[in-house]
């Protein structure tokens, strides 16, 4: 036989075993486990993860963010947050509190204020918390700004103390994130290696989509999109990373013609109004990410594009209009590659 026809043999007997090979792993996939629920009142969350023991912790997730409603939620009267609120001090109950606090010092101090939690009384003035929302008086907006500044919050891993007692904390703008970091790190502990974890939107990715076998693909949601009417402006594959996207869409309410955002200055009282029409940030964990989308709607898209281009670790996709009211975008060199724009 000639040396040809054994190359050719040789070839095709390799791609027989190549193809055998794939077509058994196909038959060997990892069960997918799947499930839902609700959690911080009407808000819903996603949990996807591939696992050889097909393990259901649909029940042990669901109770984990029950605890953490308890502790963090404005809603309910006797949460550590609402006891905190009524008090002058608070020493820590449940796990919950203090991490939230450490992450919105920092938070805090890389957006210059922009992120902050103290703005409770405005977020409640403005109708967004669970109080009534008071009749638009700028002298009493003017008030409340004496209360808002995260520099009158001390604490230490045992309690926190404020520097007045009117001062109050609300975290709703990283909870959805936070309660995403603490699923998916119950799942990691228990040796899950490709899951999706989503909480009002907000997600993080670890591995692969074993199903396709390709990363995680999310979508963002396009500004111009409505309670009825969701479509995306883009997609982004996400690998071990957590993204959280803030907008307002959904959460404003119209009065004399005029669009009240649910985004709360803490710098000016009033609700945000700026060219920035949504911010996705991308980080190691989705408190993080959460949180700076947030802040980034405070600030605008030119100082959300100064914090994210100097900080490397931290990657980002934002929507604004420009001067003739187009829509742009913004990416950062990070996540580019991983960015599907739709036509």
């Amino acid at each position: 036989m000639s040396l040809r026809y054994k190359n050719i043999i040789y070839s095709v007997v390799l791609l027989l075993a190549v193809f055998l090979v794939w077509k058994y792993r196909q038959s060997q996939v990892v069960p997918m486990a799947k499930f839902s629920g609700k959690t911080m009142g009407p808000i819903t969350y996603n949990v996807t993860y591939f696992d050889e023991q097909k393990r259901d912790f649909s029940r042990q997730i669901d109770s984990l963010l029950k605890d953490f409603n308890k502790d963090l939620s404005t809603y309910i009267p006797e949460s550590e947050i609402s006891r905190f609120n009524r008090d002058s001090s608070f020493k820590f109950d449940g796990p919950y509190f203090e991490p939230v606090l450490a992450s919105s010092r920092s938070i805090y101090d890389l957006t210059e204020g922009a992120y902050d939690p103290t703005v409770m009384p405005l977020v409640n003035a403005w109708g967004f918390g669970p109080e009534k929302k008071v009749e638009y008086d700028s002298a009493y907006i003017d008030s409340l700004m004496q209360f808002v500044g995260f520099d009158k919050i001390k604490f230490d891993n045992a309690e926190v103390l404020k520097a007045d007692p009117r001062v109050q904390l609300d975290f709703s703008a990283a909870a959805k994130g936070y309660g995403v970091d603490i699923v998916a790190n119950y799942l990691e502990a228990q040796g899950i290696e490709n899951m999706l974890v989503e909480i009002g939107g907000e997600v993080f990715a670890k591995g692969k989509n074993l199903k396709t076998g390709k990363l995680w693909n999310i979508g963002i949601l396009d500004p111009d999109s409505d309670q009825i009417n969701q479509f995306y402006i883009a997609t982004a594959s996400v690998e071990n990373k957590a993204m959280a996207t803030s907008g307002n869409y959904f959460n404003y309410y119209v009065v004399d013609g005029v669009k009240y955002s649910h985004t709360i200055s803490p710098f000016t009282g009033f609700p945000i109004r700026h060219p920035l029409l949504s911010a996705s940030v991308f980080a190691n964990d989705c408190m993080t990410a959460d949180a700076l989308a947030t802040a980034f709607m405070v600030l605008g898209h030119e100082k959300a594009i100064e914090i994210l281009e100097a900080n490397s670790e931290l990657d980002g996709y934002l929507v604004y209009s420009d001067a003739s009211g187009n829509k742009k975008v913004y990416a950062t060199e990070g996540i580019k590659p991983y960015i599907k724009e739709i036509e």
